[in-house]
């Protein structure tokens, strides 16, 4: 590794953070060092602290420690995650026996100079302890690579020497604390620390020093991890031709979701992110996998994100797909049981007191294809395939120099179910669609960008559809998170094809589509040219079919139903004069949901409608809404609000009809109206 330091860069941050001071600026830089590295730390693991001064609520000085609060992320921390706390009651700690894990979180806020601050790191108290005034701790996957084997301590000595001490695997918390303590009493010329099957501690006078410190030592590692290695991981058997992506990720995704048992018909499903790079692909081709990938953890702290190890599933040809299905969804229920039995054995261990979690894979390999992270949220699904990536790196470079061997399982246990860990994760209540894929189709125009807005809101992933890349790219930017802007032609059966395998790969499945693209062609019906005809039921009734067919496969790939929405307006069942070329395919359309309705009702697959009309759009332009109120002897403003209500409706409402129905678990066949009252237009 190489330092990052930059002078210019350090002072820079002391003056930005002029106000509180040189010690805690430079703390905050160096902190983002490390946690900007994923060789280092990952996703809030880690944490860094210093030793300094404050003025308190009283407006005396007193001595601190500023440590980072938990959960906070390393790589992009400010000083609110780094919570000061009065250091001489935590010192005044260390001659207790015991301490709870409750006792020490209560005490440690009770010493906040800040009340309101976040909760200190669990590993606050080895901090303190610890004299040294800059103090960091990284989950390096060098370092890890050297201690998760039979013989890590050792293999740790022939790199290190007295250079650190060596604190056997505790977990974090009191006992840990004074166990590292004592380590550094022994020996206070060490530069660091050796937690064996945990990670590492640097320490120092001053921020640079404690931060190159730890980089030299990693630096160690890495060239040990160099020398004297085994070949490479050497392939399994594996299908001539694998299967492709966008084929498998659905059944992935469909064979680890699970009925929610507190709503009929509703499903908790997981969003996928997907990882195919040479080091993953090495890893998941390797014809040990089964031992080495499902071995466990590299660091007891990935735990409560990816679980106690990943699910390893059989190669999947790319002619074998339904094959696959099968195996998929054997391997998945074994490893619910593996689950079950892992969390009965270790609870009857601890007292019966603790509750289950799901039993679903978070991490899921699949030889000839990559890796997939699971989470409810393609953040979180990122977040576990971005620890599943490290932990190929410490797990590949363990193999190539000795034998991974990871904790116990009794010891990932009580990390993965313990209290203070899971509150890392937040007690948040979920939004309705968390979990769930949106397609949107016209989605550069009013009324889809509306309805994908409305759906990410609800808490679905987004995908918004169209045929102008630019446009619907711009507008996925718009709402952020990890909504896809994707070019798709409707008319174009490869195109959408194309489309949904995109969307497939990007999270895993579609739950929800919204047939929404269309335009509005106008004329005669007795002279209206074939063609126009013909375009207008490429885009306005075909275009629908081909966007509910390829959502339709992905669905019954996943098992777990779905929800088919259609923009059919009001002309399907109230024609207006001279918009016959429009009206008609609509009108076919709206058989055509009713069709899907019927077909597919079986396989948890719902299809409902809505009938909107007069919305301002890039299908009902200015121009056209001044020849439609032209045509009725009307004005603009009386033919924009000629409804029962009197009110002008926006895409905004249309959007709300399509939320409602995709929430509406039990409702199919629907056709619901958003005209602010027509009498003319209202189904029976």
């Amino acid at each position: 590794m190489q330092s990052a330091w930059i002078d210019r860069d350090a002072e820079a941050a002391v003056a930005r953070y002029a106000d509180l001071g040189r010690d805690l600026a430079l703390r905050v830089y160096t902190t983002r060092l490390l946690g900007q590295d994923p060789r280092l730390v990952l996703h809030g693991g880690g944490n860094t602290s210093v030793k300094t001064q404050l003025t308190d609520l009283n407006g005396d000085t007193v001595d601190v420690l500023c440590v980072k609060g938990s959960g906070w992320d390393m790589g992009s921390i400010e000083p609110a995650g780094l919570p000061a706390v009065r250091l001489a009651p935590l010192l005044k700690l260390r001659s207790r026996e015991t301490l709870s894990d409750e006792e020490m979180v209560r005490l440690q806020r009770a010493n906040l100079i800040d009340p309101a601050a976040p909760n200190p790191s669990v590993e606050a108290l080895l901090h303190a302890f610890i004299p040294h005034k800059f103090v960091d701790h990284t989950h390096s996957t060098a370092v890890l690579a050297l201690t998760d084997q039979p013989d890590g301590e050792a293999l740790c000595r022939e790199v290190y020497g007295a250079r650190v001490g060596y604190v056997p695997y505790l977990m974090p918390g009191f006992g840990l604390a004074k166990a590292a303590a004592q380590v550094f009493d022994a020996d206070p010329s060490v530069e660091g620390l050796i937690l064996v099957k945990h990670g590492i501690f640097s320490f120092g006078g001053d921020a640079r020093q404690a931060y190159e410190r730890m980089i030299e030592l990693v630096t160690l590692a890495e060239q040990r991890l160099a020398k004297n290695r085994k070949p490479a991981l050497s392939n399994g058997g594996l299908p001539a031709r694998p299967a492709k992506i966008a084929d498998v990720a659905p059944i992935v995704r469909g064979a680890c979701s699970m009925p929610d048992s507190k709503t009929d018909g509703a499903w908790k499903r997981f969003v996928l992110d997907f990882r195919g790079s040479d080091a993953v692909m090495n890893f998941v081709n390797g014809a040990e996998v089964a031992r080495y990938g499902q071995a466990g953890v590299v660091t007891p702290d990935h735990n409560i994100r990816i679980k106690n190890k990943p699910l390893v599933v059989a190669a999947p040809g790319d002619g074998d797909l339904a094959g696959f299905r099968e195996r998929v969804r054997d391997a998945v229920a074994a490893y619910g049981e593996r689950y079950r039995t892992y969390f009965t054995d270790n609870n009857a261990r601890v007292g019966g007191i603790k509750t289950m979690l799901d039993p679903m894979p978070r991490v899921v390999l699949v030889p000839g294809v990559g890796l997939f992270g699971l989470g409810r949220s393609k953040k979180d699904a990122k977040v576990a395939a971005d620890l599943a990536e490290a932990a190929i790196a410490t797990i590949g470079d363990a193999e190539a120099v000795g034998r991974f061997e990871p904790l116990p399982e009794s010891d990932l246990f009580d990390v993965e179910y313990w209290s203070l860990e899971q509150a890392k994760l937040g007690n948040a209540k979920e939004l309705p669609l968390a979990g769930q894929v949106a397609v949107i189709t016209g989605a550069a125009g009013s009324i889809g960008f509306a309805t994908a807005k409305a759906f990410a809101a609800a808490g679905a992933e987004v995908a918004l559809l169209d045929v102008d890349e630019a446009a619907v790219k711009a507008k996925a930017r718009a709402i952020g998170g990890a909504a896809q802007g994707i070019r798709c032609d409707v008319t174009d059966a490869a195109s959408v094809r194309d489309a949904f395998a995109q969307v497939a790969v990007a999270f895993g499945g579609v739950d929800i589509a919204v047939s929404n693209a269309g335009a509005a062609w106008q004329g005669r019906i007795g002279e209206v040219d074939e063609a126009v005809l013909r375009q207008s039921f490429e885009l306005n009734f075909y275009g629908h079919q081909r966007v509910a067919q390829a959502a339709v496969r992905i669905m019954q790939a996943q098992g777990t139903g779905g929800c088919l929405l259609f923009n059919v307006s009001k002309q399907a069942v109230n024609p207006g004069p001279d918009f016959g070329p429009y009206g008609l395919p609509k009108a076919a359309t709206l058989f055509l949901v009713r069709q899907y309705a019927l077909d597919h009702g079986s396989e948890g697959i719902r299809a409902n409608a809505v009938n909107a009309d007069r919305i301002r759009s890039g299908l009902l332009t200015e121009e056209m809404i001044a020849s439609r109120s032209k045509l009725r002897g009307v004005s603009e403003r009386a033919y924009m609000q000629g409804n029962l209500l009197g009110r002008e409706v926006a895409a905004e409402d249309v959007a709300q009809a399509f939320l409602a129905q995709a929430l509406a678990l039990k409702t199919t066949a629907d056709v619901t109206t958003v005209d602010g009252g027509n009498i003319a237009a209202a189904l029976r």
